[in-house]
């Protein structure tokens, strides 16, 4: 093995792994494919290039993006130092001027001497597999992933294909829907059987709900017909250019479905057949389903609602819903090209892949969702990276460095880790952590200051 780490990819994730590296006194070896050549969504030859909004989220603790920061800070992260360092105003955000920011970073990078640049696109010239056979190697190559690693990448993997995720449905908290309204039930299991009463068909709803993975939200004829004219009334996002594409049967959006007819939804995702209300004891006029999205069971997919609608207008038109009018949107609803692999079958906590452990992912192609979720991916297989290195004559299961699913850090790292066929990707949020012991707590600012509290002394 050569007396180096790679890492293949220079941004978010990719520099915050070179850097974590060489500070531990190990030569790096940072392949990055620009200037040479640029993604469709790229344009600065700088490292770590800010594409979309030039803000990191909230700063506060009381929010889980707020609790990541803080907790990459403890762990002296480059790209969360510098962003402090290159703030702009923003209220509680952390937001930052984009080109300082990638100007610094590439200056800490460029400027060490146990990293060396390398300006050439893996896949072309040099290819991934001899790269992986020579050293540890980190790939951070994100959503926009050359076609030719992609290719490779295939091949290291043995997957038939990347994912290609062109349309994902919002995800909601539990705690936040109104069970005055919804009810628990798959399709027809949850419909009163002729010989029940009333009575004896809603205690048998209420003794199945804790195995039902599917949460559902009746509506009636004015409550659909007013929600459909909206939708399709709404505000959507500009794709970039090179994301304008043929909209798919599988993934179309909601609002391209809706503007179809009328009707349209209620013989599509929300079609009433299979379900009674258990207010009334009739059939709904339509049913929004939500299903299960976690092991935890605190957050729900709203089936069939893969949208490209701007977030505020998502918040706006889908709390018309009944039962999520106080709804708390986890994750909002996307549709743009994002190239990630099947983690949760091939990678462990580490970000390592399961099949090779000289080799790490990190960054949005593990499927982590966010630039300061990026980065911590990118911080985690660089510490594990690290002691495979320190420790090549040691077996590899005695020195993981494996967070625990009390932080951000190690539920993100065991949520794209864990077995799921419905697997997307995922930004922090509250819902991810393991839930706090004894009484519920309601007041959703305090339960979210006693999981920050559990989750930095827990990290300590």
């Amino acid at each position: 093995m050569k007396d180096y780490i790679v890492v293949i990819g220079g941004g978010l994730a990719g520099t915050e792994a070179a850097y974590q590296i060489a500070k531990r006194g190990i030569h790096v070896k940072l392949y990055e494919m620009k200037p040479v050549k640029f993604s469709p969504a790229h344009s600065n030859p700088h490292l770590a290039e800010i594409v979309c909004s030039n803000s990191f989220k909230s700063n506060l603790l009381t929010n889980a993006c707020g609790l990541l920061k803080e907790e990459l800070r403890t762990l002296d992260s480059l790209l969360i130092k510098v962003a402090d360092e290159t703030s702009v105003p923003a209220g509680q955000a952390l937001a930052v001027d984009r080109d300082m920011f990638a100007k610094k970073v590439t200056d800490e990078i460029r400027n060490n001497e146990f990293i060396e640049i390398i300006k050439e696109e893996v896949g072309e010239n040099i290819h991934l597999k001899d790269l992986c056979k020579e050293a540890i190697t980190i790939i951070a190559t994100g959503p926009l992933t050359s076609d030719l690693l992609s290719k490779e990448i295939q091949e290291l993997t043995g997957q038939d294909k990347l994912y290609f995720f062109d349309a994902a449905a919002p995800i909601v908290s539990k705690d936040s829907i109104n069970f005055d309204i919804a009810f628990y039930g798959d399709r027809y299991s949850q419909e009163k059987k002729k010989e029940e009463t009333i009575e004896e068909w809603r205690k048998r709803l209420e003794e199945e709900e804790e195995t039902q993975s599917y949460i559902n939200l009746p509506m009636n004829q004015e409550e659909y017909e007013d929600f459909v004219k909206e939708l399709i009334n709404a505000e959507v996002i500009t794709l970039h250019e090179f994301e304008k594409r043929e909209i798919f049967e599988g993934c179309m959006p909601i609002e391209i479905m809706a503007k179809r007819g009328l009707d349209t939804l209620r013989f599509g995702p929300l079609k009433p057949v299979g379900f009674d209300d258990p207010r009334t004891g009739k059939r709904p006029y339509a049913v929004v389903q939500l299903r299960q999205d976690n092991k935890q069971a605190s957050l729900y997919n709203m089936v069939g609602f893969q949208t490209n609608l701007k977030y505020g207008e998502q918040k706006r038109v889908f709390s018309m819903i009944p039962g999520l009018e106080n709804a708390e949107f986890i994750k909002y609803g996307v549709m743009h090209r994002n190239t990630y692999i099947n983690s949760t079958a091939l990678l462990d906590y580490t970000y390592n892949l399961k099949a090779n452990h000289q080799i790490y992912f990190a960054g949005q192609i593990t499927g982590v969702e966010g630039y300061v979720e990026s980065i911590s991916s990118g911080m985690v297989a660089a510490l594990n990276a690290i002691k495979d290195f320190q420790n090549r004559a040691e077996t590899h299961e005695n020195h993981k460095v494996i967070f625990s699913p009390y932080t951000i850090i190690g539920s993100l790292a065991q949520y794209i880790s864990t077995p799921n066929t419905k697997f997307q990707p995922m930004n922090a949020n509250f819902g991810i952590l393991p839930e706090l012991e004894g009484k519920k707590i309601k007041d959703k600012k305090e339960r979210y200051k006693k999981l920050a509290k559990r989750s930095l002394e827990t990290f300590k």
